[in-house]
């Protein structure tokens, strides 16, 4: 039988061996967490490598992600789909090895990590998930949800504000079956740490309430059982262990050096460490009964096995609730929900409401909330003012984690992130909200929601300047076009009740990506609609209001500026013009519709255009041509009444009249 050091080595020795041919990489991480992870995966990983999609698996997550070489040998030695050849392409096109763990490349690959400190959240948004659906399903004498999180983190990790933010909250929800691997080795890329990182990190995480395990010796295997163990025996708190590595572990000249970091170790150094190693393998050699060893195939197939048992009792003895949980963890919305959806959009448009966008969100979240119990929603301390809580919501607490909202606390980017690992757990379809403005502060995690094709919804209220007083600090301006620039992210920004629950309807039924929706402070007229208009608003854009014939000019805008399109427009048609007016609620989604229909709304022959919206103009020459006019934002807002602003920066009719009449008469 090999020894843990064997064990451990084949990691050391597939890391080195794939950075050095790769020509890049990081092998320090994963040579110095080696015995952590060896423990952790052999003796306490709960997995199955053949159904990595298994419901009540324990998730693991790196998020110190450069070090994705421990992962991908965890998973090629456990016996996920991951091959030797695989091992050898890492960092190479289209390998199923990238030079950060992405998720949906790699089976096993819980979550996209590389932006240092996201990983933690991405894992307390796991553990939120287990614990909710445990509080939610789980019945005396029927555990079915039962699980762990852990996750491997570094120096670089904890540096990076959003650790605070939702270990914070972590500790705060009491969540137990979250445990953390710090590999305090004191590097980082610029060398030795304590030049720049000096926290106490232990008395750090007491503070917010989790249990820490200090000092344990990283290269005891004894240690690290013995840390995991009473991490394991405390289900009232996360755990901390605070593990002492050597980074590099078994390079003679590079150990401890901060020259192991972030490049190959070198052929000479290799063969080095080899021999201080004592692995006497050629490159990417794994001795049978080392593999054998590592092989988790048939325990993991137990595990399910007994798992699956259980859930066949828990099916007899709570049928609905059994088959709630299968539709929950595939992730299907119920089978009634876009019928009574779109019925509660023809109610919006039978009712004609003049109200804010946020308003009309919230009222949204009323009618369809009901319907959907996997909702998990959540705000960053401004629920009041996003307009996020609905009749039936019920805060998540320590004591009581049934419920289906979250108070993030004003933790803008942890509460992004954490909603990105509770859409990746399953069971539960998570949004969140802030004003559009601190869309800044959670920028990285919406652009990951984007990279993973997570349904993370994103609700964003007080879109432009039209929030007022507040000012140039609290007022939008390029943000919109942030996000409707971000790959497979997309974004509503809709004009009255109609549009909102389209928005809502469309945002909740899309599985293969996230969606933000930007909502209105001020409130936004009802616009009347035909039924043939009504199906279209989920095309993206449509027309929205025409005249006969070919129009002479089209009016472009969304959110707040469509009623004053509509307004002018009634203005140049009582001039004798020829106005059509699209309402462009989505610009992505009108951008997938055919080319028929696009040429339908926007067609090429009608050059005079122009595109109206209070945020950066820039953005729309993609709808008017070069030849078009804006009228949007090109500086900063100013602090003043809604009104005052919209004036002052020409949204309004008349200078609508006026730049279509200099367009036209071009």
């Amino acid at each position: 039988m090999p020894s843990r050091k064997d064990l451990a080595n084949a990691i050391r020795a597939l890391s080195m061996d794939a950075v050095q041919k790769a020509k890049s990489g990081h092998p320090g991480a994963p040579m110095g967490m080696a015995d952590i992870a060896e423990v952790l995966w052999n003796d306490y990983l709960s997995h199955n490598p053949a159904n990595p999609q298994w419901a009540n698996r324990d998730r693991f997550v790196l998020s110190n992600g450069h070090g994705s070489m421990l992962q991908y040998s965890l998973l090629h030695l456990s016996g996920y789909d991951v091959s030797i050849e695989d091992i050898k392409n890492f960092r190479q096109l289209h390998s199923k090895t990238p030079g950060h763990p992405e998720y949906g490349y790699t089976p096993g690959i819980e979550t996209t990590t590389g932006p240092l400190g996201q990983g933690i959240a991405n894992a307390v948004g796991f553990a939120i998930a287990e614990k909710s659906l445990a509080a939610q399903f789980n019945r005396p004498g029927h555990q079915i949800v039962d699980h762990y999180t852990y996750a491997f983190l570094g120096d670089g990790c904890l540096m990076e504000g959003i650790s605070h933010e939702v270990a914070s909250l972590a500790g705060t929800l009491g969540l137990g079956k979250l445990v953390m691997f710090y590999d305090d080795n004191g590097i980082s890329i610029d060398g030795e740490v304590d030049g720049w990182f000096t926290d106490n990190t232990p008395q750090r995480f007491e503070s917010y309430g989790w249990q820490v395990i200090p000092a344990v010796d990283g290269h005891d295997a004894d240690a690290i059982r013995a840390a995991i163990e009473a991490a394991r025996a405390n289900t009232d708190q996360p755990t901390l262990i605070c593990c002492k590595t050597i980074i590099g572990f078994g390079s003679p000249n590079k150990q401890g050096k901060e020259s192991c970091h972030g490049a190959p170790l070198g052929d000479d150094e290799i063969t080095l460490t080899r021999e201080q190693l004592g692995w006497q393998h050629g490159p990417f050699e794994i001795p049978a009964d080392i593999a054998s060893a590592w092989n988790a195939r048939e325990k993991g197939a137990a595990a399910q096995s007994e798992w699956e048992q259980k859930f066949a009792a828990y099916e007899k003895a709570e049928p609905e609730l059994a088959a709630e949980f299968k539709r929950r963890m595939a992730g299907d919305l119920p089978a009634d929900f876009a019928e009574k959806a779109q019925a509660y959009v023809q109610e919006c448009q039978d009712k004609a409401e003049t109200v804010a966008s946020r308003k009309a969100s919230q009222n949204t979240l009323n009618a369809y909330g009901p319907l959907l119990p996997e909702l998990m929603g959540g705000s960053a301390d401004l629920a009041g003012s996003n307009l996020t809580i609905w009749s039936d919501t019920k805060g998540l607490t320590k004591e009581d984690a049934s419920g289906n909202y979250i108070y993030y606390g004003v933790r803008e980017f942890g509460m992004a992130a954490i909603m990105n690992g509770i859409a990746l757990h399953g069971g539960f379809v998570p949004y969140g909200a802030t004003f559009l403005i601190f869309m800044e502060y959670c920028r990285n995690a919406v652009r990951m929601a984007a990279l993973m094709k997570q349904r993370s919804i994103f609700v964003f209220t007080h879109d432009s300047i039209g929030l007022g007083e507040d000012g140039p600090t609290h007022q939008p301006i390029e943000q919109m076009a942030s996000l409707r620039t971000t790959p497979n992210m997309s974004m509503w920004r809709p004009a009255d009740t109609v549009e909102s629950a389209v928005a809502w309807k469309a945002a909740l039924e899309r599985t293969d990506g996230p969606t933000a929706m930007v909502f209105s402070r001020q409130g936004l007229p009802a616009q009347p609609r035909d039924a043939q208009q009504l199906a279209d608003v989920a095309k993206g854009a449509y027309i929205l209001s025409d005249s006969e014939g070919t129009p002479d000019l089209i009016l472009i805008a969304t959110g707040s500026e469509v009623g004053l399109a509509q307004d002018a427009a009634g203005t140049l048609r009582e001039q004798g013009k020829k106005v059509r007016v699209v309402s462009m609620p989505s610009t992505d989604v009108f951008d997938a519709q055919s080319a028929e229909y696009k040429q339908q709304v926007l067609p090429l022959d009608v050059t005079n255009r122009i595109a109206i919206e209070a945020g950066i103009a820039d953005y729309w020459y993609k709808y008017v041509g070069l030849d078009g006019r804006i009228i949007g934002m090109t500086t900063f807002g100013e602090s003043a009444p809604a009104g005052e602003l919209f004036k002052e920066f020409g949204f309004t009719v008349d200078n609508v009249l006026e730049v279509a009449a200099e367009l036209l008469d071009a």
